[in-house]
């Protein structure tokens, strides 16, 4: 039997910027708040999607959840154990209950693994072969090899009913485009602490608490509203006229009116997404450039150029008000794996830029739409914009394109990734830089690695590496191979990274909340006093 290392676990960060949360039995609590963006889907297993898994995660559960203080710990499972180098052995929680009265059971959990992986998450358990049912309440996962961080990676991996699916016609899971919708799109029916009440795409969904529940609540939510505010003015507006209790995406602009304002208080913490450009370097011609024949992104002289143009620290100071920090890599440095010297920004170089683009070809520039979202994250139109006019100094003009998320992902996500250039967020939901890795810069494959890797990026060596830190248990070779990765990567500029997020949210005194830097909403943890 395999014994794995356990300083292979990663220490990780939790955000709990509040008072202690209530304590169970206070009064039942009803809780207003309020995000510039809508889940565009119910369907656990259509998307890779942070706001999507931090609403979802209150209806449905995974086996192995994390806590308020980030720690893995058993929701649907109870136990698991490394059986032999590639079998994880779990074993299930009984007596639980899907909120429509069915039992939870190993069939529930072999179908989810299947529809899952037929789905948008399928990047995120491109490392298990196969979930077996071993009985009704044991499953065995094998894996591609060995994969010792499993529990970590199945955590945003929530489990549906195969009764409810197969009886409502949600037996296989909506696009990640969201262009191919089933039942599931627009209904939700899970194990979790609540239920989808109603919804109203685009404008609210309303949680209620699920009495049936095996767990116990920390905080004292019996129902919530989550209020979808895109205009930044309108959602501050919202909490200081006391319509919500908290709103997420605070606009840095207004920390200082909510610090004032009697009986509001801001909630600021590390975010583990890191927002960074990707080019279509795959393709032979642009779809949407001025340059015909040919992909200019395809050269890597082009892509330094840009990288060379973006001045991070002005974005910093006057886009973001220090709400962000300026990075060299594309993950955090909360996640396992960072490093850093590599993790050190690209300082500025406006006349090297401009040398490169002229070895490369073309002394003029060129135009290129730059597609971005103008809702997902703080301030993500106005970088946007702030990028495009670096760009501008050394003759490349990028052109803002700036839509919704919803209609944003629609176009740029798989199956067509129907992009240029646009600016992403990206949050590695296991801590760990191999998530990463995996979905955004191994080659596109038909198991699922390389699904968020828009621009087409492809290196042999990295997917040899990557191959490699998936099963390795010695957490320092581990941690080399992530960096000869990430360097590699780096050096062949397969995207360019600009800052590290922070979360950023404002609530009344009387809220108390857990801020996870993974974006989560845990309601269970909240609680409103009375």
């Amino acid at each position: 039997m395999l014994t794995v290392n356990r300083s292979i676990r990663i220490g990780i960060l939790a955000a709990a910027l509040a008072s202690p949360l209530a304590a169970p039995g206070a009064s039942a609590a009803t809780f207003k708040f309020a995000s510039p963006v809508d889940a565009y889907t119910l369907d656990p297993h259509a998307v890779s999607n942070t706001l999507v898994f931090a609403i979802l995660g209150n209806i449905y559960e995974p086996l192995v959840r994390r806590g308020g203080d980030l720690q893995l710990e058993p929701a649907l499972a109870t136990k698991w154990t490394l059986v032999d180098n590639s079998t994880w052995r779990f074993e299930l929680r009984k007596g639980v209950k899907f909120q429509d009265g069915g039992d939870f059971t190993a069939d529930d959990v072999v179908f989810s693994f299947e529809r899952a992986k037929a789905g948008g998450i399928k990047s995120n358990l491109s490392t298990l072969e196969s979930v077996k049912k071993v009985d009704d309440y044991t499953i065995d996962i094998k894996t591609r090899g060995v994969d010792p961080i499993v529990p970590m990676e199945i955590t945003n991996w929530f489990i549906m009913s195969k009764a409810w699916s197969e009886k409502n016609g949600a037996v296989q899971p909506g696009s990640p485009d969201n262009k191919v919708e089933t039942f599931a799109n627009r209904n939700a029916m899970g194990t979790g602490p609540f239920k989808l009440a109603g919804r109203d795409p685009g404008v609210k969904i309303e949680f209620e608490k699920n009495p049936a529940w095996w767990d116990k609540p920390v905080g004292n939510i019996d129902k919530a509203t989550f209020f979808v505010i895109p205009n930044p003015s309108a959602r501050v507006s919202a909490l200081v006229s006391g319509e919500v209790d908290m709103i997420d995406t605070l606009p840095p602009q207004d920390t200082q009116r909510i610090e004032q304002t009697k009986g509001l208080k801001v909630l600021a913490g590390p975010d583990l997404r890191v927002a960074f450009l990707l080019a279509d370097v795959n393709r032979d011609e642009l779809l949407y450039s001025d340059v015909k024949g040919k992909n200019p992104f395809k050269d890597k002289r082009v892509r330094e150029a840009m990288q060379l143009a973006i001045d991070l620290d002005a974005i910093k100071t006057k886009v973001m008000r220090n709400y962000s920090k300026p990075l060299g890599l594309a993950i955090a440095p909360e996640v396992n794996g960072f490093d850093p010297e590599l993790g050190k920004p690209v300082q500025p170089d406006v006349a090297k830029a401009k040398a490169l683009l002229t070895e490369a070809g073309y002394p003029n520039g060129f135009s290129v739409t730059f597609d971005c979202t103008n809702d997902r994250f703080m301030n993500d139109e106005a970088t946007c914009i702030a990028i495009s006019g670096s760009l501008g100094r050394i003759g490349i003009k990028a052109e803002p394109r700036a839509q919704t998320t919803s209609k944003w992902a629609q176009q740029i996500n798989p199956p067509g990734y129907n992009t240029s250039l646009t600016m992403v967020g990206y949050s590695p939901f296991t801590y760990d830089a191999h998530i990463f890795l995996t979905s955004l810069l191994h080659s596109r494959d038909a198991a699922g690695r390389g699904v968020f890797n828009i621009g087409g990026y492809s290196n042999p060596k990295v997917d040899e590496l990557i191959a490699q830190i998936q099963s390795d248990t010695n957490p320092d070779s581990r941690r080399q191979k992530i960096r000869e990765a990430l360097k590699i990567a780096k050096d062949d500029v397969a995207l360019i990274p600009i800052h590290q997020l922070n979360i950023l949210w404002a609530a009344k005194d009387t809220v108390n909340v857990v801020q996870p830097a993974d974006l989560a909403y845990p309601l269970r943890l909240f609680s409103v006093k009375q």
